[in-house]
């Protein structure tokens, strides 16, 4: 009786639970994706297998895992599990767990793992509680967060703890877990379910490899289609399988790695002449709900740091995409910031501005600081005419051409070295006459030789 009355509330729970939390994997064996991490010959089986399991910081986006690898780490070592929200839980909670853990190894000396969701939402000082239990293995902390850990959680609980950095499930994991779902006891074999792999398939893509998305998605099909007979079939064809899932969900945190990364990728096709996955980058935040002024600031900052000189109309495409961003807005700013970031993409390259600036700004920083050249100081104040200021400078104009050699730094140095690309080239031609014909002009004896501070880069 006992029994049937266990069966009666599984069956029950089972009713209410969602497809997702039905379908959690109950041993590793079960878990898709993610071979990085549980590959065979992969650390995190190795350290079950030995039953060696550190504290760990579980890292991923939603729906790649963490809570079920939590359970399933639990469920492996046989140790007592304890779960909690750092969302939801407090410091005297916390203490608690800790104080049980501790009885609990003094009298069975049976272990404790304390899975801490969200562990990114406890304060650095709220984290603090945890390190010295930690240390001394008194528990196991499993943490998970979609945040970065390098940045959310306490330097000292990091040190203590191994990170695994989980990825979004690639298509054809998403596509054995929809299959399995369909196919197993707990999800819908009891059911007559004909879902075409169109159906599967767009859900795998779209789901961007969320696979809590995708189950909810499948239920919701389900849910929708099934009718009052039990035994007739169910077919979910790919139109049901794009309105159950709706519009596609970006992977984006505008204030975390997300941002970064993707800021980063975008910056550093335009830089690799890629108009493709710059346009693309650019997509994906705009979709995201990026700032599009963050965006022109980035464009323009490309525009001096990467293309410079070798294509001076650059900044000028940079600048007015800024400003028309601004007046503007969205959506129809996204239309100008396509078009300023392809520019750029599709702009000859050159960093010689930045190197320049950068060799200059050490020499100012690092060596003796060179006295203005008493010939180009200012004259334009009395006595200035009786110090020698201005005394023998050669206005440019004078010339026929605009050109008089003449010092105008007093020590030998080059900063600046142009590209032979783009209008750099030009540039490039230009500098080496005249540097030619300084030095058919009377060489000068009393500059300080050429000390190079530039590093490459």
């Amino acid at each position: 009786m006992a029994d049937l009355w266990a069966d009666q509330r599984e069956a029950k729970r089972q009713a209410v639970e969602p497809l997702a939390v039905r379908m959690r994997p109950r041993s590793l064996a079960e878990f898709a994706g993610q071979p990085h991490i549980l590959g065979e010959g992969q650390l995190l089986p190795r350290m079950l297998e030995a039953d060696q399991l550190t504290s760990i910081l579980l890292w991923g986006p939603p729906g790649t895992g963490k809570t079920t690898l939590a359970e399933v780490i639990a469920r492996h070592t046989g140790r007592h599990f304890e779960r909690a929200n750092a969302a939801l839980i407090g410091v005297k909670e916390i203490r608690q767990i800790l104080a049980d853990a501790t009885r609990r190894v003094e009298g069975d000396g049976r272990r404790t793992i304390l899975f801490l969701d969200e562990i990114h939402r406890f304060s650095k000082s709220q984290q603090d509680v945890l390190l010295n239990d930690v240390e001394r293995g008194l528990i196991t902390l499993i943490g998970a967060t979609t945040e970065n850990p390098y940045f959310a959680v306490n330097s000292a609980l990091v040190s203590r703890s191994t990170v695994f950095h989980l990825e979004p499930l690639d298509e054809p994991a998403i596509e054995q877990i929809l299959r399995q779902a369909i196919e197993d006891e707990r999800g819908y074999a009891h059911l007559t379910l004909n879902v075409h792999d169109d159906a599967t398939k767009h859900w795998a893509r779209t789901c961007d490899g969320d696979a809590r998305r995708a189950l909810n998605a499948l239920e919701l099909a389900v849910l929708s289609t099934r009718t009052s007979d039990a035994a007739a079939e169910i077919v979910i064809t790919r139109e049901i399988a794009e309105q159950s899932i709706q519009h596609k969900a970006v992977v984006y945190d505008g204030t975390g790695d997300d941002h970064y990364d993707t800021i980063s990728a975008f910056i550093k096709s335009m830089r690799g002449s890629d108009p493709d996955a710059t346009v693309y980058w650019l997509a994906k935040m705009l979709e995201a709900g990026e700032d599009p002024r963050f965006i022109a600031r980035r464009i323009a900052i490309l525009a001096s740091e990467d293309i410079g000189n070798a294509d001076p109309q650059a900044l000028q495409v940079a600048s007015s995409a800024w400003q028309l961003t601004e007046r503007i807005g969205l959506p129809e700013c996204q239309l100008t910031l396509a078009q300023a970031a392809i520019y750029m993409a599709c702009a000859p390259k050159s960093n010689a501005s930045t190197l320049a600036i950068g060799a200059a700004g050490r020499d100012v920083r690092e060596g003796r600081t060179v006295p203005v050249p008493k010939h180009l100081r200012d004259a334009h104040y009395a006595g200035a005419r009786e110090l020698g200021h201005g005394e023998n400078y050669q206005y440019a104009h004078d010339s026929a051409d605009g050109y008089v050699v003449q010092e105008y730094l007093g020590v030998d140095r080059t900063f600046y070295e142009p590209v032979d690309r783009g209008h750099e080239a030009v540039i490039r031609e230009h500098l080496l006459r005249l540097k030619d014909r300084a030095a058919d002009h009377h060489p000068r004896t009393d500059l300080v030789p050429e000390q190079s501070s530039r590093t490459e880069s």
